[in-house]
């Protein structure tokens, strides 16, 4: 005998059909909020991370040189508004450090080097040391053979005492730097 022969098969089929249209539902629904939840924790973890800035760090006393370099980087990080690579960093330990002389010259070199195949827009030289005075005549002296105006939209951050400075930013500006001062303290 067919199905709707039978008074009750038809009630019985129709509500397994409600019953399982309620399931996919539900399931559908379940299923759009397991995809979204991950997406929605993630955006608040964003806007956490966001909030926490640490202090600035301090320049070290001594030569210490990890504390320079963690130093020198958490600037340089400070710095980074507006650049699109990572910067070229030029850092010289203390004059009173074992194999200075030669250190300086090997960085001195590699300075030129760098300045001679031509910085970009978009990218940071940092120069740092605790010998201020070594640094302002490293950066001095290799900016000497820059032309005018051919570093525009390079940023040059100094990182040392502000009488060096002044050295620096002479020597570095007319090739149409950003040049930027942060005193060692």
């Amino acid at each position: 005998m067919p199905d709707e022969a039978v008074p009750g098969n038809r009630a019985t089929h129709a509500t397994s059909r409600e019953k399982g249209d309620s399931m996919n539902t539900m399931f559908r629904m379940l299923l759009i909020a397991c995809m979204i939840l991950p997406f929605a924790a993630c955006k608040k973890e964003e806007a956490a991370k966001v909030e926490v800035v640490a202090a600035p760090l301090t320049a070290p006393t001594n030569d210490d040189l990890p504390a320079w370099r963690a130093y020198v980087t958490d600037v340089a990080k400070r710095n980074m508004d507006g650049i699109t690579n990572s910067p070229y960093v030029y850092f010289l330990p203390g004059e009173g450090t074992e194999g200075f002389g030669g250190q300086y010259e090997r960085q001195l070199e590699k300075v030129e080097g760098d300045l001679s195949r031509g910085i970009i827009a978009g990218n940071m030289l940092v120069f740092a040391s605790p010998s201020s005075g070594k640094m302002s005549e490293m950066a001095t002296v290799a900016f000497k053979q820059v032309g005018q105006g051919t570093m525009k939209g390079v940023k040059v951050l100094f990182i040392g005492k502000p009488e060096d400075s002044e050295k620096v930013k002479a020597a570095s500006e007319p090739a149409g730097v950003n040049y930027i001062f942060v005193e060692a303290k």
